[in-house]
């Protein structure tokens, strides 16, 4: 009888023990909840000559009507002899212009920014790194028009094809101004050695991003 009853405990306890290994195991493979506070993003990619203050607008727009935050991103080729993650000095001091003039409007409509400098070979292939390495909602961005800088058919039924979430795609006018830069940038030594808190990180992140790419 007491040997029935050791064996019955033993039992007992084997029992007790493997429900509580799959409880945490259901437990750890719940799914976690997104965060509350996560915001949506929308990424506004563009390059060098083909940033259009239309397609801008709307990209602050819809931030500023979905509470979203602004990302914008530089699309910088690097050449195919050299490697992706190689300094691109005037690159990126154009890059810092463009994205500081971006920043001014956006902090102006109350709209976060986290910006960015995507890379790649040429700028259908920097598109492609950027769409696979970032999060986000929506995309915002301009077609080339009457051969102007920018993306051309091609690249936007690219995107259309190969990027996930909503895409806006605008054709700003031949005609339409180009977007007004900071009067004067302040000096940097060394170049973008600067740093952002908050929502505030264009210049940060961008450099950080860039290096790690």
């Amino acid at each position: 009888m007491t040997v029935f009853l050791i064996v019955l405990v033993i039992l007992l306890a084997i029992a007790v023990a493997v429900m509580a290994v799959a409880l945490v195991r259901r437990q750890l493979a719940r799914p976690a909840a997104p965060p509350l506070t996560s915001a949506p993003r929308i990424l506004f990619p563009f390059v060098a000559r083909g940033l259009s203050p239309q397609a801008l607008d709307a990209a602050l727009r819809l931030a500023a009507a979905e509470g979203a935050t602004l990302v914008p991103v530089f699309l910088a080729r690097v050449a195919l002899d050299l490697p992706l993650d190689t300094a691109l000095p005037r690159q990126c001091s154009m890059a810092m212009s463009l994205l500081e003039a971006i920043e001014q409007r956006a902090t102006e409509a109350g709209i976060p920014v986290d910006s960015r400098i995507g890379r790649g070979r040429n700028r259908r292939h920097a598109l492609r790194q950027t769409i696979a390495q970032e999060r986000f909602d929506r995309i915002v961005i301009a077609a080339a028009s009457n051969g102007s800088p920018g993306f051309d058919a091609a690249d936007v039924a690219w995107l259309l094809e190969n990027a996930h979430g909503e895409i806006i795609v605008l054709r700003p006018s031949a005609d339409a101004p180009a977007l007004s830069l900071p009067a004067a940038p302040r000096p940097r030594t060394p170049a973008f050695h600067r740093s952002r808190d908050g929502r505030r990180r264009t210049a940060s992140r961008a450099r950080e991003t860039a290096r790690s790419r």
